[in-house]
C-alpha cells in the first residue's frame, strides 16, 4: 500500500467479506486488523484482498 486510496480499497476489500464487522487498515505500519462477528479464515480474508489487487504477504 501506497496512499489513502489503497487503505480504503483494503478496508473495502475486507468489509466485502461476510462476517467482518471491523476493519483497521494503517498505511504506515502497513498492516490490517479485522474484527469478525463469525469465524472467517484467513485465507477468505485473503483472497478478498488478493482480489482488489493487492498482495498479503504475513498472517500474524
Amino acid at each position: 500500500m501506497t496512499c489513502e486510496h489503497c487503505v480504503r480499497t483494503v478496508k473495502n476489500a475486507l468489509y466485502s467479506v461476510e462476517g467482518v464487522s471491523e476493519v483497521e487498515v494503517s498505511l504506515q505500519d502497513q498492516f490490517a486488523r479485522v474484527v469478525l462477528e463469525e469465524s472467517v479464515s484467513f485465507e477468505t480474508l485473503k483472497t478478498a484482498v488478493e482480489s482488489f489487487g493487492y498482495k498479503v504477504v504475513d498472517e500474524v
